[in-house]
């Protein structure tokens, strides 16, 4: 088997590397259930679907508003789900998880763009070794194959950067590159109307061809970037609200005035976090190849640097917000380190200490890339609700999380029915909800999930004090990673659920 595969590698190192991707994509798509964060599911799958059943779940639509205002959020990528979800509706398919599963596959099926012209750009740039260690890289890099499956905008929004960048360095050369670079403007486009922000990609990968002097591809490439963002975005806002990027400048004028509000950090907080994701001593190896080499590969550069610099002088910060140019970084940084390796004679004396370098990193990332590509992100908030879409007709249920200031809001995609949710925490108690939440059979919660475990016994008498007839359902666990990430920081909220069911209505336990 060993020998089969190294024969592979000597003979065909593209098809190999394919086959790991797409082993990798495929195990996270089977296994790898849940969400990953408050984005990639409250954003993209419950709005998407609520369309689907006639309701707006976000209360996004104009029609469901009372002032009518654009929330900020483009309806392109939602868009895409709404017609994923209401085909899979329309042949049958009503299981959430089976719908999901179907999406994290189309998900990894698209995310091989990435590596299949992250490697074709590495090869026309350099040689065949550079291409096949930044395939690799791009195949297999541990938190890649997961995040290749989750609904993020964030990742989605790659492979038509990378198609499109590989469009302008493919036909760089061409006579009559014009309809080229016209394409790749229209596929940047695409981007961004999934992810506003890459409009700093794209003004980058502009600026790179117009300091190339190269004006005329400049304009061809601006004109198919604009005319994309003006069918797609501006056409969808146009049908939505009336009028063109109202979406967009909703989106820029919240980013504006709430910046403050989010997760702040220092201006240096991406290059270490990218320094770390990356795996120091490669990550090292990566970040010295890429900033060496600016000039040379221009093109690669300059997009993702712009980018990158405006994240870091954005005061809202967000790890997923660097994703969209960690290819761009692999692999400029794969061919600038290569290159200076082959040219310096001290690397050339000290092969052994390049070999354990990469060994390390290896080692490193196998063991983080087998526990997080299967891992089952947020379980115990989906599997409850998975749980809970035996019963029919809930209607209401109440989130006890009186250990804390906050609601989190619970996936009712899974649930499979529209429900609303009342919320208790240790700012609002039990006897603090509406009156007739309280006394009318109507509106009363079906079921009651009890988020943690700590002071679960008087958290439990509280609530009987006002739902007497309340009675122990279930308890729903934190998959494995879950519970090392609340260990290590509580702020990721992956609590065990305790649910009790109300027998008011639902006498026995199904």
């Amino acid at each position: 088997m060993i020998n089969r595969i190294l024969d592979l590698w000597e003979k065909n190192p593209l098809k190999l590397i394919l086959l790991t991707a797409v082993i990798l994509r495929l195990i996270a798509a089977i296994f790898s259930k849940g969400f990953g964060m408050h984005d990639d599911h409250f954003l993209v799958l419950e709005p998407a679907q609520s369309w689907v059943d006639g309701y707006d779940y976000n209360r996004w639509l104009p029609g469901n508003q009372t002032d009518a205002v654009p929330s900020g959020h483009s309806f392109f990528y939602v868009g895409i789900h709404y017609f994923i979800l209401l085909f899979l509706k329309s042949v049958g398919i009503h299981d959430p998880q089976v719908k999901m599963f179907i999406i994290r596959l189309l998900h990894a099926a698209f995310s091989l763009i990435t590596v299949y012209f992250g490697y074709k750009i590495t090869l026309k740039l350099s040689d065949l070794r550079t291409a096949n260690l930044t395939g690799l890289l791009l195949a297999a890099f541990w938190f890649l194959p997961v995040l290749s499956v989750r609904n993020l905008v964030e990742m989605v929004c790659i492979p038509p950067m990378i198609y499109g960048t590989w469009l302008i360095i493919e036909h760089w050369e061409n006579k009559k590159p014009f309809r080229y670079f016209f394409i790749a403007g229209i596929i940047i486009g695409l981007a961004f109307s999934i992810r506003f922000q890459t409009l700093f990609f794209a003004f980058g990968l502009g600026l790179a061809i117009l300091l190339k002097l190269r004006w005329k591809e400049a304009l061809i490439y601006g004109a198919g970037f604009f005319l994309s963002a003006a069918i797609i975005q501006g056409g969808i806002d146009s049908f939505v609200w009336g009028k063109p990027f109202m979406e967009l400048g909703e989106y820029i004028r919240y980013n504006i005035e709430s910046s403050g509000e989010y997760i702040n950090n220092s201006w240096y907080n991406y290059i270490l976090l990218i320094l770390g994701i990356l795996i120091p001593p490669a990550s090292l190896f990566l970040a010295f190849g890429f900033f060496r080499n600016w000039r040379k590969n221009l093109v690669l550069f300059l997009p993702a640097f712009i980018f990158l610099v405006f994240h870091s002088a954005f005061p809202n910060k967000q790890e997923r917000f660097i994703l969209p140019i960690i290819p761009f970084f692999i692999i400029g940084g794969m061919m600038g380190w290569q290159e200076f390796i082959a040219d310096n004679n001290w690397f050339s004396k000290n092969r052994k200490f390049l070999k354990t370098s990469w060994i390390i990193f290896w080692a490193l990332n196998i063991i983080l890339l087998i526990p997080v590509t299967a891992m089952y992100s947020k379980r115990a908030r989906v599997e409850s609700m998975t749980y809970l879409s035996k019963y029919e007709n809930i209607g209401y249920i109440l989130i006890e999380n009186s250990n804390r200031g906050e609601v989190q809001m619970t996936p009712i995609f899974y649930l499979g029915q529209r429900v609303y949710d009342y919320g208790v925490t240790d700012k609002s108690g039990v006897g603090q909800l509406p009156e007739h939440v309280i006394n009318d059979p109507q509106y009363q919660p079906r079921f009651f999930l009890f988020f943690e475990t700590l002071n679960l016994d008087r958290r439990v008498d509280n609530m009987k004090k006002v739902f007497p007839n309340i009675e122990y359902e279930t308890t729903i666990e934190p998959g494995m990673i879950d519970k090392i990430l609340y260990w290590l920081n509580p702020l990721n909220r992956n609590q065990t659920i305790v649910v009790y069911r109300n027998r008011d209505f639902y006498p026995k336990q199904e």
